[in-house]
């Protein structure tokens, strides 16, 4: 799998962070109890029986928007539990209309900059992003060339530090994501988005400076069995750790309840900076 993870320009994959082994995929069959929590708060919240869920536009979010960014190779329909939980907590969120995230990053990234400014006009309020994977990265670069849009960014296992020391089978999708762009197959990434000037300019934003207005965390888990860990924590932000795996974190509701009181935790320390 080397000459995969050859095909990336080397900043992408900086020392001290290594890619998990072939093995840590078998971490992700913890999905399974995931799942069933995730079907377990289904079932309450259909019968009522949440815990005192707050009411669409409630004081505690004032119905704050909250741009929810998928995964590689996932869409919108991966964040479900999530946006349920929000929603059901009193924040208005927002789907990004990603149906596959598998294109360029600064296509994806100019796209949803234009999301964010319908958002904005029609809401009159900066959004808050919360994105899972390579979307928790897309929304830190938005954070950085728009802060006059984002309020705040709160990123779920995203190897914002080297995100080119993922797992091989995500490279491996990568590295063919790439092949059928140069056989013509349009809305892909391209050798561009992995080694040339597209590549740099992503990269750059993932660590450019943030503007100390907005608000930055990051959730990251040991059960990751799909990036570094250690590559998810970015030394600006607030890290919080949790237990799931890579993929559970976008369904897991008990992630989606540490994301809900982030976001809680965000609009009080705004509150606290006003008064």
């Amino acid at each position: 799998m080397e000459h995969v993870r050859n095909s990336l320009a080397s900043f992408f994959s900086p020392e001290g962070f290594t890619p998990p082994p072939y093995w840590a995929l078998a971490k992700e069959l913890g999905i399974a109890p995931e799942l069933g929590h995730a079907a377990a708060r289904a079932i309450a919240s259909h019968a009522g029986s949440l815990a005192r869920p707050c009411a669409r536009g409630s004081v505690e979010s004032n119905g704050e928007p909250v741009l929810l960014l998928p995964g590689f190779l996932a869409g919108d329909y991966s964040l479900r539990v999530l946006a349920t939980v929000l929603r059901n907590n009193g924040y208005r969120t927002y789907r990004s209309t990603i149906r596959t995230n598998v294109s360029c990053a600064n296509d994806a990234a100019l796209q949803l900059e234009r999301r964010l400014e319908t958002i904005v006009a029609r809401r009159e309020q900066k959004v808050r992003i919360v994105g899972h994977s390579l979307g928790g990265m897309l929304g830190r670069g938005l954070a950085v060339r728009r802060p006059d849009l984002v309020a705040g960014v709160i990123t779920m296992g995203s190897p914002l530090m080297a995100p080119g020391t993922a797992h091989p089978v995500l490279m491996s999708a990568a590295a063919m994501l790439v092949r059928l762009s140069r056989a013509g197959v349009p809305g892909l990434m391209s050798e561009d988005c992995i080694q040339g000037e597209c590549a740099r300019t992503t990269w750059e934003e993932f660590h450019a400076d943030m503007s100390p207005e907005v608000d930055f965390t990051c959730i990251y888990s040991r059960w990751d069995g799909l990036v570094d860990w250690r590559s998810c924590i970015h030394p600006d932000a607030k890290p919080i750790e949790v237990r799931a795996t890579h993929v559970g974190m976008g369904i897991s509701p008990l992630v989606a309840d540490r994301v809900l009181a982030e976001l809680n935790r965000q609009r009080a320390a705004v509150a606290l900076r006003a008064a």
